[in-house]
């Protein structure tokens, strides 16, 4: 680090703000990678759009349901969490950066000065922001610590558009499987991918990362349809689900015994049938079934405590064939394609309840009244 860039660095007035940054370039325009505060992050992000129509902002407007959310994962795992860099656009004042030095590595090196008059544009990172902000009043510790901003020099609305459009055009969710599998502070994900690692009739064919599977796939349900599905059994509906000893054993024990009355389940743990072969040919070779096994299971479980391994025997009496359309046509099936729809979710557990003589709820009965109504040939 030169003499000369440290003389400058010291006559910067206090009426700018001053970050380390690493300059690049760009589509041939300069950018600059630095660290900034959190503390500073709700004080220099202040522009507010909210209020202007969508062809004249820069960022689509905040979604207030995701902050509280993402603050939380903040305050919850303050020395395990981590964020991508906030992109934004410096417009309204000129820019300054001050190189290191004068020869290779130094120029790309060094200081941006931004005066306090500029305004800061988020392109990319408005909700992580805000949820630093609000992270910030119940650990105003974290203050201190830093992330990465990207800035790039402002050309205008038009400019900051653009950029907004291109850094969210190849953005691509990960799958819920995947996120599934990559989740350590889950401990109901982990609890489930060891079922999916365990269980005879999920170990080797649970899909891990997608959530479809092809028609030649050798997997048979997807690691999110059997997380959906155990949820939806042991009745956990918080994002974050503790697994106590009794519900292992209950999800273990429900998983096992509906095997055990599916012979075709029983056939591909055996290998003597392929999983492709039962989703062309049945409707319990689906996520729709698996979950609808899941809901069903609960109440079933709540009902009969003592005897409902003896109850759950009555899912022999189910044609599962997709052939049988007296039964799955306008429940798991729309015009013989699957379908995994509230809808049809709800009508394939209604009809597993009816199979095991559990009561439905308000809900479900008003929704088989009107099936059956537009359906009067599907009645059991």
């Amino acid at each position: 680090m030169t003499s000369s860039f440290l003389k400058e660095i010291s006559t910067i007035d206090s009426y700018n703000y001053n970050f380390p940054a690493i300059r690049g370039i760009q589509a041939g325009r300069e950018y600059y990678l630095s660290m900034c505060p959190l503390k500073l992050i709700p004080k220099i992000f202040l522009y507010d759009e909210s209020s202007l129509p969508a062809q004249l902002r820069a960022q689509r407007t905040l979604n207030h349901a995701r902050i509280p959310e993402i603050a939380n994962y903040i305050v919850n795992n303050p020395k395990d969490y981590v964020f991508s860099a906030i992109s934004a656009s410096i417009s309204g004042a000129p820019v300054k950066f001050i190189p290191a030095g004068d020869n290779g590595m130094e120029t790309k090196i060094g200081a941006i000065v931004i005066p306090m008059d500029a305004q800061f544009i988020i392109n990319d990172g408005q909700h992580r922001r805000a949820a630093i902000e609000a992270a910030l009043k119940e650990r105003p510790e974290l203050g201190n610590e830093a992330i990465a901003v990207v800035f790039f020099i402002d050309a205008g609305l038009k400019r900051s558009q653009q950029i907004f459009s291109d850094l969210n055009r190849h953005a691509i969710r990960p799958t819920k499987s995947i996120s599934i599998l990559y989740d350590y502070r889950d401990p109901f994900a982990r609890f489930v991918l060891d079922l999916a690692d365990t269980l005879p009739i999920f170990k080797g064919i649970t899909e891990l990362e997608k959530t479809s599977i092809s028609n030649r796939s050798t997997k048979m349900f997807t690691l999110s349809s059997i997380y959906q599905a155990t949820a939806e059994l042991l009745g956990k509906k918080r994002k974050i689900k503790k697994v106590t000893p009794d519900e292992s054993t209950i999800a273990q024990e429900f998983w096992i015994e509906v095997t055990t009355n599916i012979p075709e389940w029983e056939q591909l743990i055996k290998q003597t049938v392929l999983s492709s072969e039962l989703r062309t040919e049945f409707v319990h070779a689906h996520g729709i079934a698996l979950h609808a096994l899941g809901i069903a299971g609960h109440a079933l479980i709540k009902i009969y405590p003592h005897d409902w391994k003896e109850q759950l025997k009555m899912l022999q009496l189910i044609n599962w064939s997709r052939s049988n359309e007296q039964i799955w046509e306008g429940r798991a099936m729309n015009n013989g394609r699957i379908s995994k729809a509230h809808m049809n979710l709800t009508l394939t557990t209604n009809y597993l309840k009816q199979i095991m003589k559990i009561p439905l709820t308000a809900e479900e009965t008003r929704m088989e009244k009107r099936f059956l109504k537009q359906n009067p040939e599907h009645a059991l």
